[in-house]
C-alpha cells in the first residue's frame, strides 16, 4: 500500500513538472514571436538594427523572457529567447519575422491616404522555426 502511494506521488510530481515545462515552452514561443515582430517593425520603419534589437529586448522582457540573440539581416529578423524556470531547465525558442512589401517611413503613416496603404505594407509575418 505504501509503495503504491509513493508511486502515485512520484507520478503526480512528474506530471506537475511536465506541465510547468510545457507552460515555459509556450511562454518562450510567444515571447520569441513577439520580439521578432517588434524588431521587424523597427526595421520596416527605417529605425535600423540597433533600434530593432532594443525593441526585441524590451518585448521579450515584457513577455517574461530574456533575449539571447537578435540578428537583423536585411528584411529578416531572427531572435532567440530564454525563459527561466526554477528547478527546471530553461525553455528556449527561436522565431523569425520578415518584412513584406516596402518599408514606409513613420511620417507617411500620419497621412490619411498613405497611412492605410503604409499599414498594409508594414505587415510582418512571424514563422516559428521548427525544431527550435
Amino acid at each position: 500500500m505504501v509503495g503504491v502511494l509513493a508511486v502515485a506521488v512520484a507520478a503526480a510530481i512528474a506530471a506537475g513538472r511536465m506541465g510547468v515545462a510545457a507552460i515555459a515552452s509556450a511562454r518562450a514561443d510567444t515571447a520569441a514571436d513577439a520580439a521578432a515582430l517588434a524588431a521587424a517593425d523597427m526595421l520596416a520603419l527605417g529605425r535600423g538594427p540597433l533600434a530593432a534589437a532594443a525593441a526585441a529586448r524590451s518585448t521579450a522582457r515584457a513577455n517574461g523572457a530574456h533575449l539571447e540573440e537578435c540578428s537583423c539581416n536585411g528584411r529578416v529578423v531572427t531572435v532567440q529567447v530564454r525563459v527561466s524556470v526554477a528547478g527546471l531547465a530553461d525553455a528556449r525558442a527561436r522565431a523569425r519575422a520578415e518584412i513584406v512589401g516596402r518599408a514606409v517611413p513613420r511620417s507617411a503613416l500620419d497621412d490619411p491616404v498613405v497611412g492605410e496603404v503604409g499599414k498594409e505594407l508594414l505587415r510582418a509575418s512571424a514563422h516559428r522555426e521548427v525544431g527550435a
